[in-house]
């Protein structure tokens, strides 16, 4: 007995499939099986828009997006305010608060926050473009805002300090997201951190 189930063509498919954030061998086993039962109509086409992507997926110049032409979509929109730039860590980021029609700004990807203990200094992250960018829209005679969407974490906050020390003596404007009770949150179920904040960032009903 080999413990082998299916051929090695199969067994790869399931090892990739694995690699995916939230699959494990068992659910990548699960998934191999629909794709496979599915071979015409999810199998097929899959494997067409993956192949597709790998030939036109890049990353935007400007702002590290992910798209399919370089500047990006949302940086090529005239209809885009060029003198916001909202700053996260991620792609995952961005495209959530696209999702949610959340800003008519445009974005500025960092790759990640500061973090010492994993090696990763300013000099790994997408920081200094931003400064560029920053710099670059203070003389287009636009009052520019650098909004720091950047996660609730001590790496984020960090990354978010030392952002804000770079631009010592830019005329920019600041802000953060705030952080507190999020829509349709209960008192009673929020930890303290959350409360504490939604206390201090209290405003006027």
């Amino acid at each position: 007995m080999t413990g082998h189930t299916a051929g090695p063509e199969i067994e790869r498919l399931i090892q990739l499939l694995a690699r995916l954030p939230g699959l494990g061998p068992r659910s990548a086993r699960r998934a191999a099986l629909h794709l496979i039962k599915k071979k015409d109509q999810l199998m097929t086409p899959l494997a067409a828009a993956v192949a597709d992507a790998v030939d036109k997926v890049t990353v935007c110049s400007r702002c590290g997006n992910v798209d399919t032409v370089d500047p990006c979509t949302i940086c090529a929109d005239p209809r885009r305010d060029p003198a916001t730039i909202v700053v996260v860590e991620d792609v995952a980021d961005l495209w959530a608060l696209e999702r949610a029609n959340a800003t008519n700004g445009t974005y500025h990807v960092l790759g990640g926050t500061l973090s010492p203990l994993d090696g990763v200094g300013p000099d790994d992250l997408n920081i200094a473009s931003l400064i560029d960018r920053a710099t670059a829209a203070t003389g287009s005679g636009q009052p520019a805002e650098l909004v720091l969407a950047v996660n609730a974490t001590v790496e984020g906050q960090t990354t978010a300090h030392y952002i804000t020390d770079q631009l010592t003596g830019l005329d920019v404007k600041v802000t953060r997201l705030a952080h507190g009770v999020p829509v349709g949150g209960e008192l009673d179920y929020l930890d303290e951190g959350t409360l504490t904040a939604a206390m201090r960032q209290r405003g006027e009903f």
